[in-house]
């Protein structure tokens, strides 16, 4: 049994102008120590997908679906029975450190209210498990640092701060939102390795949103492609990176910087993401796409396997997808 399974999840936001349908039908499972990638534009749902299955939509979100973690749906669970494993059997990773942490605590009051809530050890433990979790992180200094405040410590620290609170519980599943955006390249290549080798440590399993798939290619086991509120390509990152069947996941690497290629300009994806209040009819990339039929306009494609474990929303054959663009 996957250690979480996700099944017809669907997110929607009531505004005063309309209904947003933000997340439609996400389905995935999440083996015990595999990493997920979560890929895809600004709006494509990755974020509210998983702040669904945590509890901590806005006030006018509503989730319906399944999420299956260890026989129980998080999907309406009771906000007690929600603190009793969020932050401790799972827990998560902000994409901005500054905002998420308290500018008027210290690292310390932070990091040992978790393990006071979650472990019931006493102030003098908690302090002690906490200074080894910012040491397992490699921050320096860590007991003299873990008396200082969040603005007193560099982006790339504060983001290692993040890391270390969400690991203190030893969770099963880690959630990081672009835990490297906004970080210079060296800082995101240290907090990728981080990744691996708490992971490693820890035996923890990660669903990686971002959407950089550079990222993906260095941490994830498996991807899944969302745009529209939609699952477009779900495969193997190996899978992925050798043969992308979609025109959006094409679309995606045919936009990253690659060593192979004798310099030039990299090749967007034309027009913009969808309005999710007015989505477009039919597929949700259409207006975008350069394979895009008289179909594609008015009918969805469903989600459907090309090859056991590798799923495809789209109605044109894989072999008809533009020559040009699969040249990635």
């Amino acid at each position: 049994m996957p250690l979480l399974e996700v099944n017809d999840l669907q997110v929607e936001f009531r505004t005063h102008d309309a209904a947003v349908r933000a997340v439609n039908g996400v389905n995935f499972t999440l083996e015990e120590g595999e990493t997920l990638g979560i890929v895809g534009e600004s709006g494509s749902g990755k974020s509210q997908s998983v702040l669904a299955m945590l509890g901590l939509l806005a006030s006018n979100g509503r989730a319906r679906g399944k999420a299956m973690y260890r026989g129980e749906n998080l999907i309406g669970m009771s906000d007690r029975a929600m603190n009793r494993i969020r932050g401790n059997r799972l827990s998560m990773i902000f994409q901005d450190p500054m905002s998420s942490l308290n500018p008027y605590l210290t690292i310390e009051r932070q990091m040992t209210e978790v393990l006071e809530l979650h472990k019931n050890v006493t102030r003098r433990e908690a302090k002690k498990r906490a200074i080894s979790m910012l040491e397992a992180v490699r921050i320096p200094e860590a007991a003299h640092r873990i008396g200082q405040y969040p603005h007193e410590l560099s982006g790339g620290m504060r983001q290692r701060v993040m890391i270390a609170m969400a690991l203190l519980c030893e969770p099963e599943v880690l959630f990081a939102d672009e835990p490297t955006t906004a970080l210079d390249v060296t800082v995101q290549a240290q907090i990728l390795q981080l990744l691996r080798n708490l992971q490693h440590d820890f035996g923890t399993s990660i669903v990686l949103i971002t959407h950089d798939l550079g990222v993906v290619a260095g941490l994830c086991e498996k991807v899944m492609v969302m745009y529209g509120g939609r699952v477009m390509e779900q495969c193997d990152a190996a899978t992925l990176f050798a043969k992308p069947s979609h025109p959006y996941t094409v679309g995606l690497l045919r936009a990253l910087p690659r060593l192979d290629h004798d310099g030039g300009e990299l090749t967007g994806i034309p027009g913009n993401p969808p309005n999710m209040a007015h989505p477009p009819s039919g597929c949700p990339f259409h207006e975008r796409c350069a394979d895009a039929s008289a179909e594609c306009a008015v009918d969805a494609p469903a989600l459907k396997a090309i090859e056991p474990g590798w799923l495809r929303a789209c109605h044109r054959p894989v072999h008809q997808i533009t020559k040009e663009a699969t040249h990635v």
